[in-house]
């Protein structure tokens, strides 16, 4: 096993089983290879998400959740599951169908068993709303994933994001900042839930407009490779309903398994890439944990302020 992979899974949980997981979890087939590049095992990963529970629960807290599973490995098939199948999983919340009727029930993870039932499944990513399942219906945060497209190198990445938070300062957003496990990064807004998802996916397209529009040369608002040639697409889509993103602390299902890392924003300046954690170099970025977002709830804002300042309506639309 990867000294840090080891690491990670070692006496995660407090069980008695010599594996650091759970008695009652079976992991089937735990010494198939995840991802060659790096050799990390099923077993290796399930333990790994127990050691980065205490970190990612928060994170996947109330919200409906949806899974990035990979039954052979990075090398096999992959698909991407938003609700409930026919099988339960254990720990697995189903949540109210009126949430989103017209599908089977999304799926709510906020317990060790649930989250170690879905790693135990071929789960590698676990990707969230923006909304909460006692308020579904008014958003709580806003996100823009920073998207470089073909020849846009890191450190101009690195200039992107800290553009897109002097932006969000000047309306007097506060916002936090991740690595996307990629190559680029996620900005979050933290808000009080107040307007509906149109509302707030096009306020955040406003946002965006307007930055493409100022600064040409870095952002683009349009989707699509031949769009963001040199450039980065800051991605407002995010923020729809049904939309999801990669919960900070999950695992990444590309080559080296790259995590998705809360980070504070005077670190920035010094991170290499936003793939540089990966669950063989993670170990010790768990004693930091989430104190970079240790302000996230007490830091939630009204959009409203920042709508007059950028002459947005909330009835303009999406």
């Amino acid at each position: 096993m990867p000294a840090t992979a080891r690491t990670l899974g070692k006496d995660a949980t407090g069980a008695s089983q010599h594996n650091g997981l759970p008695a009652s979890l079976r992991v089937t087939h735990p010494e198939r290879v995840i991802d060659k590049q790096s050799g990390i095992t099923k077993l290796q990963l399930v333990q790994c998400y127990a050691a980065m529970a205490p970190l990612l629960l928060p994170h996947l807290k109330d919200r409906p959740v949806a899974l990035v599973r990979a039954p052979d490995g990075l090398d096999g098939e992959r698909f991407f599951q938003k609700h409930a199948g026919p099988a339960a999983l254990a720990g697995v919340t189903r949540l109210p169908r009126e949430i989103d009727p017209s599908h089977p029930p999304l799926l709510k993870i906020d317990s060790l068993q649930g989250l170690l039932s879905a790693a135990q499944m071929n789960t590698i990513e676990l990707h969230t709303w923006n909304g909460t399942d006692r308020a579904i219906g008014t958003p709580d945060r806003m996100i823009f994933d920073l998207d470089p497209g073909e020849n846009v190198d890191w450190p101009r990445t690195r200039e992107g994001t800290r553009l897109v938070r002097a932006f969000l300062q000047d309306l007097g957003l506060p916002a936090v900042l991740k690595t996307s496990g990629g190559k680029g990064m996620h900005i979050v807004v933290p808000l009080r839930p107040q307007y509906d998802w149109e509302t707030v996916k096009a306020f955040s397209r406003a946002i965006v407009l307007r930055l493409a529009q100022a600064l040409p040369g870095h952002f683009v608002a349009r989707s699509g490779p031949k769009n963001r040639i040199g450039r980065i697409f800051i991605d407002y889509l995010r923020n729809g309903f049904g939309a999801t993103t990669v919960a900070a602390w999950s695992v990444r299902a590309r080559p080296g398994l790259p995590v998705s890392v809360p980070i504070a924003w005077d670190e920035l300046d010094g991170l290499p890439g936003s793939a540089h954690w990966t669950l063989l170099t993670l170990g010790d970025r768990l004693a930091t944990g989430n104190t970079p977002w240790a302000h996230y709830d007490s830091s939630r804002i009204s959009l409203t302020d920042a709508m007059r300042r950028l002459d947005f309506r909330p009835d303009q639309g999406a």
